[in-house]
């Protein structure tokens, strides 16, 4: 009972992840994109004063440049954008991959490795180094230094 329960959570958390709802509205819930490639016409093109076009060259180039970028940018997501997530998601697999079956044993492995290193590293600073410099310490130690300001 209890390991049916258990396969039924899982199914039941694997669908969640492969079907959840997304954000139509808000695209860009976690703001990756807020300051990088959030540009509008103002970002791009100014006028200096002093140096003005006619209001209705200003006005015409701002509509051309909004729309222009409005409409190239859905050509291209919509041409490039499936073939482009695909890719996207292969990658972060195989990224995901190595990290899980390549890079973590490997971390692990050296850490247990390193691990009986540092005993003995450990071990050698103890009996060589400690004796030294406690000896070096005693001999330091009726040191005494003094301030004198002369008048």
């Amino acid at each position: 009972m209890m390991a049916e329960e258990h396969t039924d959570l899982e199914a039941q958390i694997i669908k969640d992840i492969h079907c959840k709802e997304i954000d139509l509205v808000n695209r860009d819930p976690k703001n990756i994109n807020e300051d990088i490639v959030k540009v509008d016409f103002e970002d791009v093109i100014a006028e200096p004063v002093g140096t003005y076009s006619f209001d209705g060259v200003w006005k015409v180039s701002y509509t051309t440049f909004t729309v222009s970028k409005y409409w190239c940018y859905r050509l291209l997501s919509t041409l490039l954008g499936v073939p482009l997530a695909l890719l996207w998601g292969f990658l972060f697999a195989c990224i995901s991959f190595c990290h899980i079956w390549a890079v973590v044993p490997c971390i692990k492995s050296y850490l247990i490795e390193i691990q009986c290193i540092s005993h003995i590293y450990s071990l050698c600073i103890r009996t060589f180094c400690n004796p030294l410099f406690a000896a070096l310490g005693q001999m330091c130690s009726n040191i005494k230094v003094m301030l004198r300001k002369e008048v």
